[in-house]
């Protein structure tokens, strides 16, 4: 049974349902996938430290010492580890994992068989099925947004949104994800992000990325799914990266081609799409993507999918170009 069934009731929190809208490049915000049903301010969550003053309102967890608010909703199988504590309004699903030093802040959601690692901070965030968030990472502090009153003094901006985590996703050490202001900051399903990455306030990730080491992301920028990009790769606040794959689109080009010359192979591509099939229009796939080379810097929108490189980033064959009419010049200096 869940901790407090009359919250979970309150919270319409419904672990067995899966299915998330994908992300779209025309929505403003990521629809929540329908387990992450919870009342929310007008402000987003109710996130203030003075909900858990009262000692007294938390208890030990039965499954590994942990320690939780008594109006947080866990799961029975849930593991929270000693050393961890899960904040009030919080939902824990089942077979989660929350290792030693963790902090689940007042009305986090995590959903089922998502492993959280050691001294976790997680804040003003939804994290959906399967996903894995290692040890050192913040999820959902304020991001980083200033302006000058006319009095010439420094004032805070107002972040009070929050930040969606799909499914499936995994969050590397040390990395830092911002939580919204205008917008949720997002980050689609099945996307992989590497150690000591920093995710700016109010951005949207697509599905499938891949964001290696050292990665920057600045504030409101827009990436599409299955956007790869290497180390040390950096982008400007409030551009967009899209790109045009999508396996469905790849899976009918195959078909177009093919039905010139075998109407049987049309056949067999005219089955229900399947994940399977990914590998069989892998040729065509590297067209239809974008990928940024290692310490790029995108510093305006990218509408085209290729391989883009330098700084600024530019297509791959004209910065390769640029780097080896540099090595030619220094060639030719005395």
């Amino acid at each position: 049974m869940i901790h407090s069934m009359t919250m979970a009731g309150k919270r319409l929190f419904a672990f067995a349902c899966s299915a998330s809208t994908p992300f779209s490049q025309s929505q403003s915000k990521y629809k929540l996938p329908t387990y992450f049903c919870f009342p929310r301010h007008s402000s987003g969550f109710s996130a203030s430290p003075e909900d858990d003053s009262f000692g007294d309102k938390f208890l030990k967890w039965h499954n590994g010492g942990g320690t939780f608010h008594k109006s947080a909703c866990i799961d029975s199988t849930a593991l929270v580890e000693v050393g961890a504590v899960v904040h009030s309004e919080s939902v824990v699903g089942p077979n989660v994992r929350i290792g030693s030093g963790t902090i689940v802040g007042p009305s986090v959601t995590i959903a089922h068989s998502t492993k959280i690692g050691y001294n976790v901070t997680l804040s003003n965030c939804c994290i959906g099925d399967s996903c894995v968030v290692h040890n050192g990472v913040c999820i959902g502090q304020d991001g980083f947004g200033f302006y000058v009153d006319d009095d010439g003094n420094m004032i805070k901006k107002p972040q009070t949104l929050n930040v969606i985590i799909g499914n499936n996703v995994e969050i590397g050490s040390n990395t830092c994800i911002d939580r919204g202001s205008w917008r949720d900051t997002v980050i689609g399903d099945n996307s992989k992000i590497d150690n000591l990455v920093q995710i700016g306030h109010n951005v949207v990730i697509g599905k499938n990325c891949l964001l290696c080491g050292q990665v920057g992301i600045a504030g409101s920028a827009t990436i599409g799914d299955y956007v790869t990009m290497g180390g040390r790769v950096a982008v400007r606040d409030h551009v967009s990266i899209i790109s045009k794959y999508s396996m469905r689109s790849i899976i009918c080009n195959c078909m177009v081609l093919t039905t010139q010359r075998n109407l049987k192979f049309f056949a067999f591509w005219t089955k229900p799409f399947d994940s399977a099939d990914v590998g069989r229009g892998k040729e065509m796939s590297t067209n239809r993507v974008v990928r940024l080379a290692a310490a790029s810097f995108v510093t305006k929108d990218i509408k085209e999918p290729g391989d883009y490189g330098g700084f600024p980033a530019v297509p791959i064959h004209q910065w390769r170009r640029q780097v080896a009419s540099r090595c030619q010049t220094r060639e030719r200096s005395p």
